[in-house]
């Protein structure tokens, strides 16, 4: 699915991020563009990222299915 249509990034790109040590909305920003250009696929985004370290979540000290309870700050550009 496409999370971000302005730089093209999907689903399957935030979990390759995540694998990649990708931890927070800011790095996704950086490595990928997203929320770069409208905005709109933030929230979207975040919860992907949420699931995606969710699925990683013996790789970040959490049990499976709990998803990280820090927050996910978006910022404006």
């Amino acid at each position: 699915m496409y999370v971000c249509v302005c730089n093209a990034v999907t689903e399957r790109h935030i979990n390759e991020a995540v694998r990649n040590g990708v931890t927070t909305m800011r790095e996704l920003r950086k490595d990928l563009g997203v929320t770069a250009e409208c905005g709109r696929c933030a929230i979207c985004a975040r919860d992907c990222l949420r699931a995606a370290m969710a699925e990683q979540a013996p790789d970040y000290g959490m049990p499976a299915g709990v998803l990280p309870s820090f927050p996910l700050a978006v910022e404006a550009s």
